[in-house]
C-alpha cells in the first residue's frame, strides 16, 4: 500500500490538483518508485492477509485509493485521492471480498464527491466522502471517533496497496498492526507535522507501514465496546515502513464534527442531493444555504442568504447560527448575521492576533424581538490585506 507523498500535496495545491486528477483518471495517486530518501510515498508493508469477513467495511476505490463505508451510501477517504467537489459517475468502489476479483464483492459507481476544501491548511484534514449512485444496504460500517479517547495504543490498518516500497498494489486485502507515536517524536520525521489535525503510527525500526495505494484507507481499534473505530485516514508517509519515518494519517477524532455535518447534507444513508434548503432535526427547523460565495480579500461585505419560511410568530431567543468560513486568517473577519428586517447582530470582530485558519462556530443570538420568516443574511467583510476565502455554509436553527 502507498499514500501521496509530501511533495506530491504541496505540488497539486500549488499547481493544480495534477495527482487528484490522475486520480480520478484511475491512476496511482502516489508518486512513481524511488530510490532517493526524500521521497514520500503511502502501502500495507509487513502485513498478512486479511480473512473474508475480518473487515467488512474496507472498500477499494478505483483510483488507486483505499476507503472505509460511513454509511450505506458514503465512503469515507482522504482528500488527496480526489479532484474536487462536486457531481462525479468516475469512481467504481469495490467492497464485501478481501479478494478484488473475488466472487462476494459488490461494486458501485459515484454520483458525488465532497473533497474537504481546506484540507492544505493547519485545521483542515485530509478528508474526503464519496456518494455511491445507489446504496449498500446492510453494508458494514466503521464508526468513527469523537474523542481521542482511541488516539493511542496499538492501531490495524489494512488495505490493498503494495507490499513493499515501489512493489505492485494487491489483489488481495493485507492488514497489519502499528503503535501510536507521540506528535514530539512524530515531528523529528515531520517538522511541518499538523498536530491539531494529523496522528502519527509506525515503529521506530520501521518494516510495517501503509504504502502506495493505501491512501484513503482507514487506522482503526477496538473501542471499549470491542467494536472498531477509526481514528485515522491514510495520508501520506516517507516511503514505506522506513525506519524513523513513522506513517501520518489524518485524525479522524479532531475531524469528526465536519465530516458528520458533511455526511448528513450528502443524505446520510440516501441518494438524495445535498440539501440546500431545510431539513429537520428533533429540536427544531433547520434553514441552511450551503453554496460558496467568495470573500474578497480588503473589500466590500458579501451575503450568504437564508430562507426562511413555515415559522410561526418570532426567532427564538437562542437562535443557533452554525458559521463555516474558510479563510488563511480568520482574524481578519467581521461576521453578522442581518435579520430580515435589515438589524445587525455581531457575531465576530476582526482581530490582529488571531492568525488560525477558518470559522467553524456556533453562536446563539437572542433574536425573539425578530420576525421568523423572511431572508436572514450572514454579513462578513474582510477588513484586511493578503488573506483570502470563501463562506462554505451557514445554517439557522430555529
Amino acid at each position: 500500500m502507498k499514500r501521496l507523498n509530501r511533495l506530491q500535496k504541496a505540488l497539486a495545491l500549488a499547481v493544480g490538483t495534477v495527482a487528484a486528477a490522475a486520480a480520478v483518471a484511475g491512476q496511482a495517486i502516489a508518486a512513481p518508485p524511488s530510490s532517493d530518501p526524500g521521497t514520500m510515498q503511502p502501502q500495507v508493508v509487513g502485513g498478512t492477509r486479511a480473512a473474508q469477513g475480518e473487515f467488512p467495511f474496507m472498500v477499494r476505490l478505483s483510483m488507486g485509493c483505499g476507503g472505509a463505508m460511513y454509511a450505506d451510501n458514503l465512503v469515507l477517504t482522504a482528500a488527496h485521492c480526489v479532484n474536487s467537489t462536486g457531481n462525479n459517475s468516475s469512481i467504481t468502489a469495490t467492497y464485501g471480498d478481501v479478494d478484488l476479483q473475488g466472487s462476494s464483492r459488490v461494486t458501485r459507481t459515484s454520483n458525488y464527491v465532497y473533497r474537504n476544501p481546506g484540507y492544505s491548511t493547519s485545521t483542515g484534514g485530509d478528508w474526503a466522502l464519496i456518494r455511491l449512485s445507489s446504496p449498500i444496504t446492510g453494508a458494514a460500517k466503521l464508526k468513527i471517533a469523537t474523542t481521542t479517547e482511541y488516539d493511542s495504543g496499538t492501531f490495524t490498518i489494512a488495505g490493498w496497496g503494495a507490499a513493499s516500497e515501489g512493489g505492485a498494489q494487491q489483489r488481495y486485502l493485507l492488514k497489519a498492526q502499528v503503535p501510536f507515536v507521540a506528535d514530539s517524536s512524530c515531528k523529528s520525521a515531520y517538522p511541518s507535522l499538523k498536530s491539531a489535525v494529523e496522528i502519527c503510527a509506525g515503529y521506530s525500526q520501521g518494516g510495517t507501514d501503509t504504502c502506495q495505494g493505501d491512501s484513503g484507507g482507514p487506522m482503526f481499534r477496538r473501542d471499549n465496546a470491542n467494536a472498531w473505530i477509526q481514528v485515522g485516514i491514510v495520508s501520506y508517509g516517507e516511503g514505506c515502513a522506513r525506519p524513523n519515518y513513522p506513517g501520518v494519517y489524518s485524525q479522524v477524532s479532531a475531524l469528526s464534527s465536519a465530516i458528520a455535518a458533511k455526511a448528513t447534507e450528502l443524505g446520510g444513508g440516501s441518494t438524495t442531493t445535498p440539501p440546500t434548503t431545510t431539513t429537520q432535526p428533533p429540536n427544531g427547523r433547520v434553514f441552511e444555504n450551503a453554496n460558496n460565495v467568495n470573500i474578497p480579500d480588503a473589500g466590500a461585505a458579501i451575503y450568504s442568504d437564508v430562507a426562511v419560511s413555515g415559522i410561526s410568530g418570532n426567532a427564538p431567543s437562542t437562535l443557533k447560527v452554525d458559521v463555516d468560513i474558510k479563510h488563511t486568517y480568520r482574524g481578519d473577519l467581521v461576521i453578522d448575521l442581518v435579520a430580515p428586517d435589515g438589524s445587525a447582530y455581531r457575531l465576530k470582530s476582526s482581530s490582529t492576533s488571531d492568525s488560525a485558519d477558518n470559522v467553524l462556530a456556533t453562536y446563539t443570538v437572542n433574536a425573539s424581538s425578530e420576525a421568523a420568516n423572511g431572508t436572514w443574511r450572514l454579513k462578513v467583510q474582510d477588513t484586511y490585506a493578503q488573506d483570502t476565502g470563501y463562506i462554505d455554509n451557514v445554517k439557522l436553527t430555529f
